[in-house]
């Protein structure tokens, strides 16, 4: 019996519920909320440039900027966002005027009142708690609205929490807060909502939501759609490998799942359907796809950037550490969708020219030869430039870009214009590969100029989003005069107004899709302030030591576990402040009491990993919800069918935890990291086949299970080889100054430290204590923040600098280093790989034989991959 087919849901409505606001008042409300909308990315493009600092007008601090950034949140999540499913959507009803400008007063009363708070620091008057609490309960009725209730449950019970610590049982027991403390430090201070994931969201998160929404207004949404279908759509279930590798470049701009999904399914899911795959089918593997894209350098999801505070790195390291496990994930779906179709024997789509493939190869090979040679030249060219020109390089690195954007432009303006097509449409074919590919380029220039002003000129992520944003400005004012100009079309003034439009269209979309962001940072910092004030982590700490024994397996799965669980109603850079903020340093603590030592970046990854599975896990999947409504197919088995794909992404962190080269740690060679890349991209494709039972062909129940070793193996090689040859042995701590002395510049000695901390529990951990440039043992410990005194065989620590990485790492004064230990001379771990090479040989062959002899005929329709 046939399943009703569900109801056709508006996917726009959809988006514009969750990411902008679904209210759409009369033309007057609409222009005033466009122009308010415009004012607040002009005012967060002011405050990102040189400008306020060259003038020396309209300078505002962190804590202003941060205050008028969440007053702009407020007020336009009251404006756009109706209070329920009932209100009224074609007019702003008086309470929400009153609720939105009250909000506003409250968010930006730091603002307002700043010289008068600064004279009077924790001494609130009656004026600042009442607008303290009333600011608390509108931001959290804001909350509501955009985000879903829970998101307000959890920030209510951590405020509970504040003030019912004395009857809480004994082992989260606190003497509890009067309400002027618990006001006067959740919102008169930076600890609490105006912390550092609002700032977080204010400087860097804003700039790059506003720089992805201009580059898809200009068009590259389009372009990246059309060239995944040209290169991949004729392969064996060729949609859903476009839907995989357009879904990757709209993740490159694209900070929402949920907008990422629609942007790309709206066109990819129909096709998918039409060449076989089932409804939550498609819909998953663009849900799987969609939901990566915030793993994808160089525009990460918002939690990524909120990692460079929390973590103290640049975010060109969390960059380089996230950029192997985003590849091969991608490759693993890629890989994923290419078994689907064989198991259901899919076809290609058909093409639109007749071209031999050779023609066609060369034809893109010269295309994308052209541009690494262009990107080459760039790339040296400017740093010869730096040399040679001193200052004077901006200008001529200037003109070089202008000239290469006009030029790119006269090359694409040679091509058929883009179109959009109808997925719909009952005789669909492929854009032809070159043209198409060539008659967008100029869009990537934005994303090179991005990457070098990160890469290159070391600029901060708020710096290089703003230059790369006045680029995008730049190409909307320009590109379609321009092409209109090569294209000998006339009419330049219709075109510079239709430029204009977009660039409005821009700027108003970047910012109301920065409302949920906003609010949502703003709310997770009433969290982070009720773990700063009630020490509510070291709590944490003790509950899952207790409950997982200290077993490390066993906490890292508790830790997946909660953000899974919480991931079913926050949004993914909520989930991410509240689990790192309890469990990333449960992890690097009980990690280190097990012996095992975690960068904390890999805590980090591991959090937001998991985090991002907040958009796919059924019930509240918001990106499952929105491909099953493109896909007409349950919403549920849609999010269980992406959480089965998702299994790669899953799967990772635990490895990357063990084995830190996969983020690009610990290294030692350009050998190294050619074997580190292969072998990871061969371990996930065999997990990938062994978790889709198909490999050849469908796999016995044996031969996954091998498949299964071999994955694990590749991924963690020296789990079987320090069984055979320990990794380290301890040496005293007498003989440590030698040792670290002896150490390479810039690197970080493991040790053994022992002591009782302020609660009275004895403590013996390791560390990876980070070591500065070439000196003396006392100078090496110093610039990592503690100093020392020998004490018999061992180091009494008598002093540790506030805020050093020593701090960070949980030592404390009076703690004694006991050992340090140094790597043992042993034979590498990758020899382990050698039989495992030689297990999935045998797996082979054994599927081989099972194999259909050739000779049957293909079915037409396209060819295989």
């Amino acid at each position: 019996m046939n399943q009703p087919t569900p109801p056709e849901v508006d996917v726009n409505q959809l988006v514009a519920d969750n990411d902008t606001g679904g209210r759409a008042p009369g033309p007057w409300m609409n222009r005033f909320l466009l122009y308010l909308a415009i004012a607040w990315s002009l005012f967060q493009l002011w405050i990102a440039s040189p400008l306020p600092f060259s003038l020396g007008i309209f300078v505002f601090n962190d804590t202003e900027s941060r205050a008028i950034h969440l007053a702009f949140a407020v007020f336009l999540a009251y404006m756009a966002y109706p209070a329920f499913k009932r209100s009224p959507r074609t007019y702003v009803p008086v309470t929400d005027w009153i609720f939105a400008i009250a909000g506003a007063f409250c968010a930006s009363y730091l603002f307002l009142f700043y010289n008068e708070l600064a004279t009077r620091p924790g001494q609130p008057t009656s004026m600042d708690v009442y607008t303290a609490a009333v600011g608390i309960v509108l931001l959290l009725e804001a909350t509501r609205r955009v985000l879903g209730l829970p998101m307000v449950i959890v920030a209510v019970v951590f405020l509970v929490y504040t003030f019912g610590g004395p009857y809480m049982p004994d082992m989260i027991a606190h003497r509890g807060f009067s309400l002027n403390r618990a006001m006067s430090h959740q919102w008169l201070t930076t600890e609490g909502v105006f912390g550092v994931a609002l700032g977080v969201s204010s400087s860097f998160i804003f700039l790059f939501v506003l720089f992805g929404s201009l580059l898809d207004k200009a068009g590259a949404g389009n372009y990246f759609i059309k060239s995944a279908f040209a290169l991949l759509g004729h392969m064996r279930g060729g949609p859903a490998k476009a839907a995989v590798l357009s879904s990757a470049a709209t993740g490159i701009i694209s900070g929402s799942s949920i907008a990422n999904v629609v942007t790309t399914g709206t066109f990819t899911i129909p096709l998918m359907k039409r060449v076989g795959y089932r409804a939550d089918q498609a819909g998953a593997v663009e849900v799987s796809s969609s939901v990566n894209g915030q793993i994808m350098p160089p525009v990460m999801g918002a939690a990524a950037f909120l990692m460079v505070e929390y973590v103290g790195i640049p975010y060109i390291e969390v960059m380089k550490h996230a950029f192997l496990p985003a590849i091969i994930s991608y490759i693993a779906l890629l890989y994923i969708v290419h078994l689907e179709a064989l198991k259901a024997n899919m076809v290609g789509l058909p093409r639109r020219s007749t071209g031999t493939p050779g023609s066609r190869l060369l034809s893109f090979a010269l295309t994308l030869t052209g541009f690494f040679a262009l990107s080459g030249a760039v790339y040296w060219g400017i740093g010869w430039i730096k040399d040679i020109a001193g200052d004077a390089a901006i200008w001529i690195v200037g003109a070089g870009l202008l000239a290469a954007y006009v030029g790119l432009l006269r090359f694409g303006a040679k091509q058929p214009q883009l179109e959009l097509d109808d997925p719909n449409a009952p005789v669909f074919e492929l854009p032809e590969t070159g043209p198409t590919v060539k008659s967008g380029l100029h869009y990537l220039l934005a994303v090179v100029v991005l990457i070098w002003c990160l890469m290159v000129e070391q600029m901060s992520p708020g710096l290089s989003a703003f230059w790369a944003t006045m680029f995008m400005i730049f190409v909307m004012l320009t590109q379609k005069p321009i092409s209109a100009a090569f294209r000998g079309q006339g009419n330049l003034g219709a075109a510079t107004r239709e430029g204009l439009a977009d660039l409005i269209d821009g700027l108003a979309t970047g910012a109301r899709n920065m409302i949920g962001i906003g609010v949502a940072t703003a709310a997770a910092g009433i969290i982070v302030g009720t773990v700063s004030l009630t020490g509510v982590g070291l709590v944490m700490t003790e509950l899952v030591e207790l409950l997982s024994g200290g077993n490390l397996m066993l906490m890292l799965v508790l830790v997946a576990l909660i953000s899974l669980i919480l991931g079913m109603g926050l949004p993914t850079t909520a989930n991410y402040i509240v689990v790192s903020t309890l469990m990333a340093p449960v992890v690097v603590e009980l990690g280190a009491q097990s012996g095992l030592i975690v960068p904390l970046i890999a805590v980090h990854l591991f959090v937001f990993y998991f985090g991002l599975m907040a958009d796919v896990t059924p019930p509240v999947g918001l990106a499952s919800f929105a491909a099953a409504a493109i896909a007409r197919a349950d919403p549920i088995k849609t999010g269980i069918t992406a959480f089965g794909y998702s299994m790669r992404t899953a799967i990772l962190p635990f490895l990357f935890i063990f084995n830190t080269q996969l983020l690009f740690i610990g290294l030692t060679g350009p050998f190294h990291l050619i074997l580190t890349v292969a072998s990871a991209i061969v371990a996930m494709l065999v997990f990938a086949a062994a978790t889709q039972g198909y490999f050849l062909v469908r796999s016995r129940w044996y031969e996954s299970l091998a498949l299964l070793l071999i994955t694990f193996t590749l991924f963690r090689p020296g789990f079987w080889w320090d069984m055979v040859y320990p990794p380290y042995e301890e040496v005293p701590a007498a003989s440590m100054s030698a040792l670290i002395e002896a150490a390479p510049a810039n690197t970080g000695k493991r040790l053994w430290i022992e002591g009782t901390n302020l609660n009275g529990d004895d403590i013996r951990k390791g560390v990876l204590l980070p070591l500065g440039p070439q000196a003396s043992a006392r100078e090496r410990l110093s610039s990592a923040g503690v100093s020392v005194v020998a004490q018999g065989s061992e180091l009494l620590i008598s002093g540790v600098k506030f805020g050093s990485p020593a701090e960070k790492l949980g030592m404390e004064q009076g703690f004694r280093i006991v050992s340090a230990e140094v790597a043992t001379e042993r034979p590498p771990k990758e020899w382990m790989f050698l039989p495992a090479v030689l297990l999935l040989l045998v797996v082979m062959g054994l599927q081989r034989l099972r194999r259909p002899r050739k000779g049957v005929a293909q079915p037409a329709g396209g060819s295989a991959a």
